[in-house]
């Protein structure tokens, strides 16, 4: 797969078949779009692509985007394993917001991407104060020739699925309505550091994570997780909340990993989450907590 910097790019060279969307979460409704696109891109034989933007929209008209479902890192390995080709990459700023419906289409797609088919949500909006609906992408698809695919809602439920939705149970810790939405496993990736080290006193060492981007958070509480470490999966605990047994105050990500000892202290670890277990609770004693541990890893053993 290529990553190609649209404003580093100059030359058409090739005819391609494009999704277009922020698809945070690449969600089951995402994998619909982004599957029909490259279907249609073997028929027609060009090169199935997606196009990205490096900034949410949100961040550059609000100053302040959503947390993220996924990580631009994380929106590449998957595209890369649904077999896109080339993802398109361009800054969303002042300057690219003000273009207008047509002035994108023209720039954008024909100029720079060469497009020959466009697929987008029933939803999608595009230019200046998203003044372009399907219906002008359609018309604008007539003058530029080229085809145009609305992809239908997904439902969940009777309700539109949504990436809105999906953080929205994400934050909830309704973790396992997160997944069946996502069609895969809610994960978060980051930097194992060093933390108070009271787990390892206690007989269960924990992995303090870092985050490596601005992840939904699940809400505070105990999870079952899968642990990714150099491509193996481990079981896994993970807990998030403030430790107020210990007098702790700040947001903590610690994961206790079944069967493993080995030292990953700076190493970049993935979180999978599986599902909610129970609430953060605050302890009498350590030797409480302990017991309660105890509890919980009988909980995702068998």
């Amino acid at each position: 797969m290529e990553i190609i910097k649209i404003e580093n790019y100059i030359e058409n060279r090739f005819m391609t078949s494009v999704a277009l969307g922020n698809f945070d979460g690449i969600h089951l409704g995402h994998r619909k779009l982004i599957l029909s696109m490259i279907k249609d891109s073997k028929e027609l034989n060009i090169i199935p692509s997606v196009l990205l933007f490096n900034k949410h929209p949100k961040e550059v008209l609000f100053g302040k985007s959503p947390d993220f479902i996924t990580s631009t890192e994380d929106k590449h390995e998957i595209l890369e394993q649904m077999m896109v080709k080339i993802i398109y990459e361009t800054e969303f700023n002042e300057e690219f917001r003000k273009l207008s419906p047509e002035c994108f289409v023209k720039k954008i797609l024909i100029d720079k991407l060469n497009v020959k088919s466009v697929f987008v949500g029933f939803d999608y909006r595009f230019g200046y104060k998203a003044s372009g609906d399907i219906n002008t992408l359609k018309e604008l698809g007539d003058k530029y020739k080229f085809k145009v695919t609305i992809i239908d809602p997904v439902y969940d439920e009777k309700r539109v699925l949504s990436s809105t939705e999906i953080r929205m149970h994400i934050k909830e810790g309704n973790i396992r309505l997160a997944n069946e939405m996502l069609g895969r496993n809610y994960k978060i990736k980051g930097q194992v550091v060093h933390g108070n080290k009271i787990g390892r006193t206690l007989g269960f060492p924990t992995a303090n994570l870092e985050l490596s981007s601005n992840y939904q958070i699940p809400k505070i509480g105990v999870y079952e997780t899968k642990t990714i470490i150099d491509g193996k999966s481990y079981v896994s605990l993970t807990s998030i909340g403030t430790n107020p047994t210990v007098g702790g105050n700040s947001m903590k990500i610690e994961t206790y990993i079944l069967d493993f000892s080995s030292d990953i202290y700076n190493k970049k670890i993935q979180i999978e989450f599986i599902k909610y277990i129970r609430k953060e609770m605050m302890f009498c004693n350590l030797e409480e907590l302990k017991i309660q541990m105890q509890k919980d890893v009988e909980t995702i053993k068998y």
